[in-house]
């Protein structure tokens, strides 16, 4: 099975927290070589909160801002090969935005046949274009890469009808239809990346990831929330 995992800034350094934390990391790590050691075919894009929010950036353009995430997105992708390379797992960065020595160019051939070869490929720089966010790019290069499931890794075990942290008597979903998740306006994903998961027939499955084994588990749907077309 070929999956694009979404990850946030955040699994690399703790919920709230900036930068890199070696033992969440290295969880990271552990989840994607059990997708890698079950013979799935791996693809990641990672998100930059971790680093910076552009959005968050006072005094400038949100076309600015989103370029200095994107560029953000680019050095957590650069650190996750790293991280992954130690880890004795196969990996290359690609990016459309960035000209560096550990960054190849974003060609769909060279994509397909690394995937096949049990590398993980690891998308920097979002969309490439501002005004768009990195679940919507994750819904991209899942259709991009012809990916059969997009795995959403969240911090909380599927979607709830509300925030189950904030109304314990929040109702969790096992499953959902695309059409259900725009018309309850559910948070979880962008409506651009429902749209495009609908139109191109990719179900998301949302789950836990900081819960040890549940990466590899959430594509049986044991846990978490699948949304379908």
């Amino acid at each position: 099975m070929r999956v694009l995992l979404k990850l946030s800034g955040e699994a690399l350094s703790g919920e709230g927290k900036k930068g890199y934390d070696p033992e969440i990391s290295n969880h990271v790590a552990y989840e994607v070589k059990s997708l890698i050691e079950n013979e799935h075919e791996v693809g990641i894009v990672i998100g930059a909160g971790n680093l910076v929010r552009g959005r968050e950036i006072e005094g400038i353009s949100l076309k600015m801002a989103d370029q200095i995430g994107m560029l953000a997105t680019v050095m957590n992708a650069i650190y996750l090969k790293e991280l992954f390379e130690k880890h004795g797992i196969k990996s290359t960065v690609v990016s459309h935005i960035a000209n560096l020595p550990s960054v190849e160019d974003l060609k769909y051939e060279q994509i397909d046949r690394k995937l096949k070869e049990g590398y993980v490929v690891i998308f920097g720089g979002g969309t490439s274009n501002p005004f768009f966010t990195t679940d919507t790019a994750a819904a991209l290069r899942a259709a991009e890469i012809t990916a059969d499931v997009l795995l959403k890794a969240t911090k909380v075990d599927g979607v709830y009808d509300k925030d189950p942290k904030k109304f314990p008597e929040a109702k969790k979903f096992t499953t959902l239809t695309f059409n259900e998740a725009i018309e309850r306006n559910l948070k979880v994903m962008d409506v651009d990346a429902f749209t495009l998961c609908k139109k191109m027939g990719i179900d998301i499955i949302v789950f836990n990831f900081f819960e040890k084994g549940l990466c590899f588990n959430a594509l049986n749907v044991k846990k978490g929330t699948r949304i379908t077309k």
